[in-house]
């Protein structure tokens, strides 16, 4: 569980990205699941854009992304959620405690 600090600090490291994955009509499907799970290996901390055409409205997507194990929410801000995954070696950002 991150404190109150950490999420902010990671908040202003995504200010400045831009969405990587975008839940259509599928849903949070397996699929997207995957490409969720490939961008944070990739970047470690991505935006995810919810979609008017998505099954899901924005709060559903980010309670079940909440009950995965892996990886964080960062935050829920409109139909955007922030998410991070620290790699397991060598992760490039730096937390502060």
């Amino acid at each position: 569980m991150m404190t109150g600090k950490q999420k902010r600090y990671l908040r202003s490291l995504a200010h400045s990205l831009k969405p990587v994955v975008q839940i259509g009509k599928q849903g949070l499907s397996r699929e997207t699941l995957i490409q969720i799970e490939k961008q944070l290996d990739d970047h470690e901390l991505i935006k995810v854009r919810v979609l008017e055409a998505s099954p899901q409205d924005h709060r559903e997507c980010n309670q079940a992304l909440e009950k995965n194990e892996s990886f964080e929410v960062v935050q829920l801000i409109g139909k955007t959620l922030v998410l991070y995954r620290p790699r397991p070696e060598k992760p490039t950002i730096q937390i502060p405690e």
